[in-house]
């Protein structure tokens, strides 16, 4: 797939005149077009063409040169006809990965703007920062930006085997790797010995960072490692999962994470790589 350059801007055109994306909120759903078994983000000059009330809206950038907005409807209104509401989750892997970036950024930041009205510190009413992406005090002056919660993922190496766990709120068979939100005061190689010692019982080495992927849900940023067995038994010691277990490229689990997921680019990482492989 060629790569699409995102442009993240806070300040919008002063005059729309092109298409545009327009990212759609109706509680945590977006509006999506009904095109056969794709979910796709309608493109229009201007959002009024809909005739939906709209009542919080922000400029998220341009996508390969297109303005993107993301905007929130009142509940109970009805779509436009052959349009839909639909939750984030549904839409994951039914559309191309930069769109389903956008909408869950645009999810993000309506939901930040809906739940920061009013000051934490003063309760005074917040108003929008013109120039950064921040809800201003205008009291006492404090600025709340948007929530971003950081969490590791890892992939475990043992020889040629990967350690993966099957989650309790897993609703399939999958298995995965192993994550787990940073604590304050944590680095991230520390969250990443914590959490792996907490849900398996063992303990890594060669701790190497991998990639980084924006999770909102709801505002996770996943923060990708890759570690080595280091020493210790297999146990399971807290809630989280049911099962955790060794695998190799000839021993699979039935079910994977989707192919958009960090997960899964970790875990195809190293089947892609000649360790994975008998000699």
């Amino acid at each position: 797939m060629m790569k699409k350059e995102f442009v993240s801007l806070i300040v919008p055109p002063k005059e729309k005149v092109d298409p545009a994306w327009w990212f759609a909120i109706q509680e945590d759903k977006v509006l999506i077009q009904q095109e056969s078994s794709a979910a796709t983000i309608p493109r229009v000059v201007d959002f009024v063409e809909f005739g939906l009330e709209v009542l919080r809206q922000h400029y998220l950038g341009r996508l390969d040169g297109c303005h993107c907005y993301a905007v929130e409807v009142a509940e109970g209104v009805t779509p436009p006809h052959g349009m839909r509401f639909e939750g984030l989750r549904q839409m994951y892997g039914r559309m191309d990965e930069y769109m389903f970036a956008l909408a869950g950024r645009a999810l993000q930041i309506i939901d930040w703007d809906r739940t920061h009205q009013f000051c934490g510190r003063c309760g005074s009413e917040t108003r929008t920062h013109a120039t950064e992406r921040a809800k201003e005090c205008p009291k006492c002056g404090l600025l709340h930006f948007p929530r971003l919660a950081p969490a590791i993922i890892v992939l475990i190496r043992r020889d040629r085997e990967m350690l993966l766990a099957r989650a309790r709120r897993f609703t399939t068979a999958m298995y995965s790797t192993l994550a787990g939100f940073v604590e304050p005061g944590e680095t991230l190689e520390e969250a990443v010995i914590r959490e792996v010692k907490e849900e398996s019982g063992i303990t890594v080495k060669d701790i190497r960072y991998f990639g980084s992927q924006p999770w909102p849900f709801p505002h996770s940023l996943m923060i990708g490692f890759t570690a080595n067995y280091a020493s210790g038994q297999i146990t399971l010691n807290d809630s989280e999962n049911i099962d955790v277990g060794w695998f190799t490229v000839e021993n699979l689990p039935s079910q994977l994470p989707g192919e958009m997921s960090i997960a899964r680019k970790l875990i195809d990482s190293f089947l892609e790589s000649p360790n994975s492989r008998a000699a």
